[in-house]
């Protein structure tokens, strides 16, 4: 890439065959991060793309690929759970196409002042808006057990109760007030992992989730997605982990009529069901190829899923 961009898109060679931008077709972005989708969709073909970030830097960094491509690139800040309100603003109600990239950008990653990785010392944020409550936050006011529950919930970590009252029992003595302050009291409770994966991982996972409501930005987001889609427009959705992909994953297979018959004693049943107005892309989620693992091992949890509005020929895959 060029100019300030050196987010790497996860997957890009796959997300770009499946969603086959076309001269002329306007195309979104849902969660712009550092640009790489958007500048390879832009690469790819003669359309108009508008963009979404909820982060004020992702914004900012943006306006040099804006630059690139004058007059085809919109950014929009704020939440792609919103894309709907943000996207009438600017006088558009359908699409050819949608990427959501659901991970963290590099950029969020490497700045240890954003607070997100514990692999350097920086303020316990984790606020993609820089707004509202923060991890520190979090820590340092909730009860234990309503600790224990996010870390199980959305870290889902098996040691979420013993970290807890650690944490409990430390901010007694002073705030938790870093990611590197945090990651030592988990670290120092919870065993290592035989795959090498830090011990601190899943809670900075947890916190992050909740901080920001990510599980319900992604429901609101796709069931928005749907929604724009014209005939023949895919989604395109790259998740990072089971608790994320369950969800696209269960969306998807509802929307194409995948989701499973009611039980024989269910109403329902009696019901005739019409044609589902979606299809799946992918059977079953892709995965990163192992060239791709060894150049950005960030990838190795990654899984993409691609769905397609039915009704333009050539498009209504079984």
């Amino acid at each position: 890439m060029t100019g300030a961009l050196h987010h790497i898109p996860v997957m890009r060679a796959q997300a770009m065959a499946l969603l086959a931008p076309r001269d002329g077709g306007r195309y979104l972005d849902a969660t712009f991060g550092g640009g790489g989708y958007a500048e390879a969709i832009l690469t790819a073909a003669a359309c108009t793309l508008f963009a979404i970030d909820r982060d004020p830097a992702a914004i900012a960094r943006g306006a040099d690929l804006a630059r690139r491509f004058p007059g085809r690139l919109t950014l929009l800040e704020g939440r792609f759970g919103d894309m709907l309100g943000l996207l009438a603003e600017v006088g558009v109600a359908e699409l050819d196409g949608v990427v959501m990239d659901l991970g963290l950008s590099s950029y969020q990653i490497d700045d240890p002042g954003r607070g997100f990785s514990f692999r350097g010392d920086g303020p316990l944020d984790m606020r993609m808006e820089k707004s509202g409550p923060s991890a520190a936050d979090l820590v340092n006011t909730l009860p234990e057990r309503e600790l224990a529950d996010i870390l199980f919930e959305f870290g889902e970590e098996r040691h979420a109760r013993r970290i807890a009252r650690a944490i409990i029992a430390a901010r007694a003595i002073a705030p938790i007030t870093t990611t590197a302050a945090l990651a030592a009291l988990v670290r120092a409770h919870v065993p290592a992992s035989k795959d090498g994966i830090d011990p601190a991982t899943r809670s900075f996972q947890a916190l992050r989730i909740r901080v920001n409501d990510e599980l319900g930005e992604i429901a609101r987001g796709l069931e928005a997605a749907a929604r724009l889609l014209a005939p023949g427009g895919r989604l395109i959705v790259v998740a990072f982990h089971s608790l994320e992909d369950r969800i696209v994953k269960r969306f998807m297979h509802a929307a194409s009529g995948r989701a499973g018959s009611p039980s024989r004693h269910d109403p329902r049943r009696l019901v005739a069901a019409g044609a589902p107005d979606f299809a799946l892309l992918t059977p079953r989620a892709l995965r990163p190829g192992a060239e791709e693992l060894r150049a950005n091992p960030r990838a190795r949890s990654a899984r993409l899923r691609a769905l397609v509005r039915r009704g333009r020929e050539g498009v209504n895959p079984s």
